[in-house]
């Protein structure tokens, strides 16, 4: 993105005692926006806020497999290069677009087309996930006020996810056990033969793993 004239950076708007990000010294905002959504419809599911939105990745998606997206109360920028040129009459046109409150498509992984870039881009993408020759599972733990759960998604069979609960909560709890569970889960959906890559966010079990 540094060498980049043609990238554009949907991004949280910065504070003003925050740091500037690289892509602000060279580049230009376009608009801001707040990307609070108007009021959902009443037979729609909607967060705790009572909001429908795009922003914000809804608590425990993993469980249904299914990257739902949540209400942000933040601001939101749109910042190209300052060398790239977008019309003045072309700027309503975008806020107008990004800030639409009505459906949108499902968050499905595609990789031919406009959105490839896009996934590739992603932290998955970059890991060499979506072109990866074996399973691809995403895996997680939460301990919530002493009940554990584990579960895990497996991005090659679609219909592939498993959850459980964890523990007893007179044992005690844990963060990592449930993250732990959660890769147990996953080991054992695996054939043998079959190469596994594993997306974690815990740093005790990529520890494990790499002894």
């Amino acid at each position: 993105m540094g060498k980049s004239k043609f990238c554009v950076v949907w991004c949280r708007s910065r504070e003003k005692d925050e740091e500037q990000c690289l892509f602000e010294v060279d580049g230009k905002e376009i608009f801001s926006n707040r990307s609070k959504q108007a009021k959902p419809r009443v037979e729609k599911k909607t967060d705790k806020k009572g909001g429908k939105g795009q922003s914000v990745r809804w608590k425990a998606w993993w469980r249904q497999g299914n990257i739902k997206c949540a209400v942000s109360e933040e601001y939101a920028s749109c910042w190209v290069h300052q060398d790239c040129h977008v019309a003045d009459e072309q700027k309503p046109a975008l806020k107008k677009a990004a800030g639409v409150s009505g459906g949108k498509d499902e968050c499905q992984v595609r990789l031919k087309g406009r959105e490839c870039d896009y996934w590739m881009g992603t932290e998955i993408g970059m890991l060499g996930g979506y072109r990866f020759q074996g399973q691809v599972t995403a895996g997680e733990g939460s301990d919530k006020q002493g009940k554990m759960g584990a579960g895990y998604n497996n991005l090659r069979r679609k219909k592939k996810k498993e959850q459980c609960k964890v523990g007893h909560e007179e044992e005690g709890s844990s963060s990592n056990r449930p993250e732990f569970e959660a890769f147990l889960l996953a080991i054992r959906d695996t054939l043998i033969e079959e190469p596994l890559l594993y997306l974690c966010d815990n740093q005790s079990l990529l520890k494990v793993v790499n002894t």
